[in-house]
């Protein structure tokens, strides 16, 4: 399999935040959003961001801005087709998506995922702890878009639902602190401080 594409899933509506683009929140000196394209961008055969509304906001960060194809908050998935919409016009066979807001991911995530599909014999992997999946962060591939799309259009808003239906493995990283924690409210952005 050749190396997949990367997206940054940050369409989300941070309400908890107070609104706004929680990836914009300065984190030990530099964007939650730029950490996050420093673990991903060296793991990834090209780069993109999902977010809606004004991409300028993102115009210094030098990646493509892909928006949801699908009208009204659609969740997670939308980003993902989104990505595989963006995937697909560059050749790519995979992307592996990333949130946003999550700064500590592993730096060997996608081989993990890669690794986790390829045992398992399956199209689709997400990365999971010991307290379960995080489904924002998985490996997809780009020939099921259009079965997406069609869920999508269909009403279907959970990730694991969609993924469950065409088998996924699961990559479980049972790293300490968190691997995954992400930064949803105020308190978390000082607990992220302290874990730097």
């Amino acid at each position: 399999m050749k190396q997949p594409a990367g997206v940054i899933l940050a369409g989300g509506l941070a309400r908890r935040m107070g609104g706004g683009d929680k990836g914009l929140l300065r984190l030990g000196g530099q964007t939650i959003l730029s950490r996050v394209i420093d673990r991903l961008e060296p793991q990834v055969d090209g780069l993109a961001l999902n977010a809606n509304g004004d991409p300028v906001r993102f115009a210094d960060i030098g990646l493509p801005v892909v928006a949801d194809s699908i009208d009204g908050f659609v969740g997670p998935l939308g980003g993902v087709l989104a990505g595989l919409d963006w995937a697909a016009d560059r050749g790519a066979d995979h992307i592996v998506t990333a949130a946003a807001d999550t700064p500590f991911f592993p730096c060997d995530l996608v081989v993990r995922l890669l690794d986790a599909a390829e045992r398992g014999a399956v199209p689709i992997a997400l990365a999971a702890t010991p307290d379960g999946r995080q489904p924002t962060f998985g490996l997809w591939p780009v020939a099921l878009r259009e079965d997406l799309r069609a869920a999508l259009v269909g009403g279907l808003r959970k990730v694991v639902l969609w993924t469950d239906r065409h088998g996924a493995a699961e990559a479980v990283f049972d790293d300490a602190p968190d691997p995954f924690f992400n930064v949803n409210t105020p308190e978390d952005l000082s607990r992220a401080e302290g874990m730097i």
